[in-house]
């Protein structure tokens, strides 16, 4: 049976539904139709119609009539469905079996001989930590900052965190407040939720992170995100997994989208605005600290100087300091206007 890929899904959404549509409104579609002609505009998008069963030829009137999409759905969708299952549980089989090597390696003198740290660089990240995730057997704790994390990569840890999620290993992550408006980011919390992963967001900045089973940490090692480090000091994990339990106790859960909890997220959100404008950050670094782009923070900024009524960053680093604005105290507000 054919399947069918992006490309010709692309086709069927550009030009096939379109020809689809035409061909139901004038109840067919006449065979000496110029559009569908070799060389027409059209003949790419119709032969992928006729091979789908979506449009039959009725000789007698020499049309071509179009088909019930919902019986045709099926034979299309079916067979991806299936293939997609038997991808998942082939990459199972290969993490498994990386497993037991694994395994071997950690018990070799030469896996001891290399000590507590290894650095990874570029390309080797990712194969280091699909097979860290895979070996996985009780719990993945992970720290993501907004940044870098776009729709390609996202998907990839989808597939990686979910079949982690259905061996019952457990899985909580963190992220930035910033993180509630991608829409990328949605759709992977709500597939790794539904499999019981735990996710809530924080105000403030923090590095990536990922600690499994609580015997090993992989963090950056660059500000470029192109080399890790993967610990497996026993007393340096416990650290760093006390400090992601203490952010994760300050956190609020992702799903929550209750009025006063998401009032308070933005009321979390322009308390570091200020601290950094306090602070004397450059735009580019608070906007990298609050997990949003540049031009998000420089709106920021501007909601605060009409809040405060001021035109210039001074003026309202002056009239904050006046007020005793600190950043700290989110109930700040700003000055009564005079009578």
């Amino acid at each position: 049976m054919a399947t069918y890929g992006p490309d010709e899904r692309a086709l069927f959404e550009e030009a096939g539904t379109r020809l689809y549509d035409d061909a139901v409104r004038a109840e067919g579609i006449r065979a000496d139709d110029a559009r569908i002609a070799d060389g027409g505009p059209d003949r790419p998008a119709f032969d992928l119609l006729v091979r789908l069963g979506l449009l039959q030829l009725d000789k007698p009137s020499a049309t071509w009539l179009p088909e019930d999409p919902s019986v045709v759905q099926s034979r299309v969708v079916t067979p991806l469905g299936h293939e997609g299952s038997r991808m998942l549980e082939e990459s199972a089989q290969w993490a498994r079996s990386f497993g037991v090597l694994g395994q071997a390696w950690r018990r070799s003198p030469m896996a001891q001989a290399r000590g507590p740290f290894t650095y990874l660089h570029d390309e080797a990240i990712g194969p280091f930590l699909t097979g860290l995730v895979a070996e996985a057997e009780e719990e993945m704790l992970t720290a993501q900052p907004q940044t870098g994390r776009d729709a390609g990569s996202l998907a990839a840890a989808a597939l990686r965190d979910t079949a982690m999620l259905e061996r019952g290993t457990r899985m909580r992550t963190l992220y930035q407040h910033s993180a509630r408006r991608s829409s990328f980011t949605r759709k992977y919390v709500a597939a790794v939720s539904e499999r019981g992963a735990e996710v809530r967001t924080l105000d403030e900045f923090f590095k990536r992170m990922i600690i499994v089973d609580r015997r090993v940490a992989v963090l950056p090692a660059s500000d470029d995100n192109r080399s890790a480090v993967a610990v497996r000091e026993p007393s340096v994990v416990d650290f760093l997994v006390d400090i992601f339990e203490r952010s994760w106790e300050r956190a609020r859960p992702f799903t929550n989208r209750e009025t006063a909890m998401l009032k308070d997220i933005a009321a979390e959100q322009r308390s570091m605005t200020i601290r950094m404008l306090i602070e004397g950050h450059s735009d580019p670094v608070s906007a990298k600290r609050l997990g949003v782009s540049p031009r998000t923070y420089a709106g920021y900024v501007a909601d605060l100087k009409a809040e405060y009524e001021a035109e210039t960053r001074f003026q309202l680093g002056y009239t904050m300091g006046q007020s005793g604005v600190s950043g700290v105290d989110d109930d700040a507000s700003p000055p009564a206007a005079a009578d």
